[in-house]
């Protein structure tokens, strides 16, 4: 019997046969074949004939009654989770609502069987301008950078960012709360944000914060955790007090300052209420100009990265700063090659790419000025570099910026 109706009677689906099947049915169609599968996707306002795989999956998904593929896998998933975990509940959850700075967990803990409300705030604060405003303008301020980093229209961003204003403005005394956060910056900085927009101690304040996973060689982000991994922190999560909130709020006013000195001092810290966040702290303080070479620290493990691998496609060298050489692992892929351009299309390049379709695939090298910046024989902020910001502390190259020592000192250049 085929998987996809042998699981109409016993309810289990056969995952490696419906993904061999889909691709079986992608096969045929590249060889002009399956007219009742090229008929039924025509149907479905797929005319062709470039099918794609996904395409396949999702008409396998369909004879399997299932709206879409990733709703199959959802419910092959849950399937599978509740299978190992009979006796799985998440005590006390359902009237939780789960913030996370981003929408890579949903999934999982729907998986495991949370069932709790769900916020996503994901305002990159590792990169632009993030000024101490009032709320609207603050908003309208990051909204400007967003659009401009990442090539997204207002309506896009607008539209991503009011069910974030919303939900963090009706946060209140009666409020129930679990923040899921990891060690780096992104997630750090996330984490003083929320609590710094509470004027008192919810009903109801948890933190599941982790730095590493037992057997996990490289730990990223909880997002690569499976669903198991996520019932295994639910127990771990511990209280948060005042204590918390006042630690929050004088780091956020910290971050947001045009004069970094209060910020270096709670980096070099330690802060027991939340330990994770000095370490952040400091490692974000590194995005300033070093004292040097001018480079941030990202800017100067890209170009180690070439210097030591040769010519390299862009998604390469990402992969290298992600697996071997960031400390704090914090950037996304589209964030990375925001974060490229300055060194690409500078008046003085450090950076030459090849052209191609996909940047990841763009090979990167190093130019003669890189290596000379690389060995510290010349300044990037004596070669006009595009003005940029860390926090609140904007970076104009020739108005004496902020610069920071690798012991964490700050000054002016």
């Amino acid at each position: 019997m085929p998987a996809t109706y042998a699981s109409r009677h016993h309810g289990l689906l056969d995952l490696p046969a419906l993904r061999k099947r889909a691709k079986r049915l992608l096969k045929a169609l590249k060889n002009n074949e399956a007219d009742e599968a090229r008929a039924q996707l025509c149907a479905l306002g797929l005319s062709g004939p470039d099918y794609r795989l996904a395409d396949t999956q999702w008409l396998v998904a369909r004879e399997a009654g299932f709206a879409s593929w990733p709703k199959l896998i959802a419910h092959a998933d849950r399937v599978a989770f509740s299978a190992r975990h009979p006796d799985f509940a998440a005590t006390g959850e359902a009237a939780v609502q789960h913030w996370r700075c981003g929408n890579d967990i949903e999934h999982s803990l729907r998986t495991a069987g949370f069932s709790g409300a769900f916020h996503m705030f994901d305002d990159p604060m590792v990169m632009g301008p993030v000024p101490a405003l009032a709320e609207d303008e603050y908003w309208s301020v990051r909204a400007a950078y967003v659009q401009q980093a990442f090539g997204l229209s207002a309506r896009d961003i607008a539209q991503r960012q009011a069910p974030q204003r919303v939900a963090l403005a009706q946060l209140n005394a009666g409020s129930e709360l679990v923040l899921w956060c990891e060690a780096d910056a992104y997630d750090q900085l996330f984490l003083i944000r929320v609590l710094a927009s509470l004027s008192s101690v919810p009903r109801r304040l948890e933190l599941i914060e982790i730095a590493q996973v037992p057997g996990v060689q490289r730990f990223i982000g909880i997002g690569q955790l499976a669903p198991d991994l996520l019932a295994w922190l639910w127990p771990q999560r511990r209280p948060l007090g005042e204590d918390a909130l006042a630690l929050a709020r004088e780091a956020w006013r910290a971050y947001t300052a045009s004069n970094p000195n209060e910020w270096a001092g709670l980096a070099a810290r330690p802060h027991p209420v939340l330990p994770l966040l000095g370490p952040a702290l400091a490692r974000q303080l590194q995005e300033l100009p070093g004292i040097d070479d001018g480079l941030s620290l990202t800017q100067r493990l890209v170009l180690r990265i070439l210097a030591a691998e040769g010519e390299l496609a862009a998604g390469k060298v990402f992969g290298h700063l992600m697996m071997r050489y960031e400390p704090l692992p914090y950037l996304g892929d589209l964030m990375f090659h925001t974060l490229l351009q300055p060194l690409i299309h500078a008046p003085r390049p450090l950076l030459s790419e090849a052209p191609g379709d996909d940047w990841r695939q763009r090979p990167l090298r190093l130019t003669a000025l890189g290596e000379q910046v690389l060995l510290g024989r010349s300044n990037w902020l004596d070669q006009s570099p595009a003005d940029r910001w860390v926090g609140g502390v904007p970076i104009v190259a020739d108005q004496s910026p902020w610069v920071v020592s690798t012991d964490g000192e700050v000054g002016r250049r």
